[in-house]
């Protein structure tokens, strides 16, 4: 009874091969940081004793934005010219206005956001207070590790105020204290991770609510860029971070003061709109910036990028650039940003689940209701039947 036996090896390959193809997840083998970010160079991830670190996040079956999304290296339109060469390990370029991604390096690595985290709390701080709410910070609040504002214990500030000083000076002080407002550092960061979760941001962990590291942080330039995509769509955030200078009012023990925005492309590359910057030791440099010009809006995220041999905010006025002339060649897109759970389950709800590149849904969408596995076990029993079908026929002659 040999061809009984070669039928069954014939399946059980088959469905090895299958389950492996869809188990695994698709970016190339060899990404760099594709499961985690490298080791720390220092002890700030350091769990609090009793702790565990937490595990990776678990990689999707599919790179979210697009097949190329799992790319290693630069992602660009086949037609265009190479992009400039920076010094960070991923980036992604946007259209802030269709979500398409234009151009990209490594854009699911995951590495360590810095303050970049900081405009996913921003997020949170708007969807849960109205901009003339005020918060009182406590002396825990106030005396954080700095970059600090510099608000006072027991003063009061509106969500405004602190939000300016969130997005514009980094204000761990003022992160600090949105995360009390929200509950506590635990809850605050819980609320981000649903945040993210909500966005598609799958590669994206929230550890503190500054960007400080901490145990299992971990985001990608794609993320960030879903991230800030939304973020810009909210007037609160888009206003604070376009910003260039602000006053804090005077209260009880200190003066009035101003800050400046953090980040210097504002006022000086033309069309800029806003953005954050970021840095740890462990992170190292991390930046998102966004520009219109002539009625085209970009946004450009470069994750663990040095300030060598060129300043970050030189490599991303190069990678601006090169962003804007494809898309004024018309080039095609190598991506799209997936659209959020919320709109992609209203949208199923009245017929039209979103899909994020042609014929492609998004990981956010609803799946085909019968999925791959119920596939995988169809074509098991067919090849089964049709094997104890030839079986029987040839006992039946023998």
């Amino acid at each position: 009874m040999r061809f009984p036996t070669l039928v069954l090896g014939l399946v059980v390959a088959l469905l090895s091969g299958l389950l492996i193809s869809t188990g695994q997840a698709a970016a190339a083998p060899g990404c760099p940081d594709q499961q985690a970010p490298p080791p720390p160079v220092d002890t700030s991830e350091q769990p609090a004793p009793g702790q565990a670190v937490p595990a990776p996040l678990p990689l999707p079956a599919q790179p979210a934005g697009g097949s190329r999304m799992g790319e290693c290296g630069a992602v660009f339109p086949t037609s265009a010219a190479a992009p400039p060469e920076t010094t960070a390990a991923s980036w992604v370029v946007q259209n802030l206005d269709t979500g398409e991604v234009v151009a990209a390096k490594n854009p699911h690595a995951r590495e360590r956001p810095a303050s970049l985290i900081k405009t996913l709390l921003a997020l949170v701080v708007i969807k849960n207070f109205k901009a003339t709410d005020t918060i009182v910070p406590t002396a825990e609040d106030a005396s954080q590790e700095c970059t600090c504002v510099g608000i006072v214990a027991g003063q009061s500030y509106t969500v405004d105020q602190l939000l300016h000083g969130l997005l514009m000076h980094s204000g761990n002080d003022v992160a600090h204290a949105f995360a009390t407002a929200l509950g506590g550092v635990p809850a605050a960061t819980q609320k981000m991770n649903a945040l993210a979760t909500a966005l598609g941001a799958t590669d994206t962990r929230a550890a503190t609510p500054s960007g400080l590291d901490g145990p299992g942080m971990s985001t990608s330039a794609y993320d960030l860029s879903l991230i800030f995509h939304s973020a810009m769509q909210q007037p609160e955030f888009a206003g604070a971070v376009a910003t260039k200078g602000y006053q804090f009012p005077a209260v009880a023990g200190k003066p009035a003061f101003s800050i400046v925005n953090d980040n210097k492309l504002l006022g000086v590359y033309p069309g800029f709109l806003g953005g954050k910057t970021g840095f740890t030791d462990d992170a190292r440099h991390t930046y998102v910036g966004a520009a219109n010009h002539d009625g085209t809006r970009l946004a450009v995220v470069m994750m663990r990028a040095e300030q060598r041999p060129t300043l970050v905010v030189a490599q991303a006025t190069q990678l601006l650039d090169y962003g804007f002339g494809l898309v004024k060649a018309g080039a095609q897109p190598v991506g799209k940003l997936v659209e959020p759970v919320a709109e992609t389950e209203t949208a199923a709800k009245d017929g039209n689940a979103s899909v994020s590149v042609a014929g492609q849904a998004s990981p956010a969408a609803k799946h085909d209701a019968f999925g791959v596995t119920g596939w995988v076990v169809t074509l098991i029993v067919a090849v089964l039947i049709i094997a104890g079908f030839v079986v029987s026929r040839r006992r039946r002659s023998s």
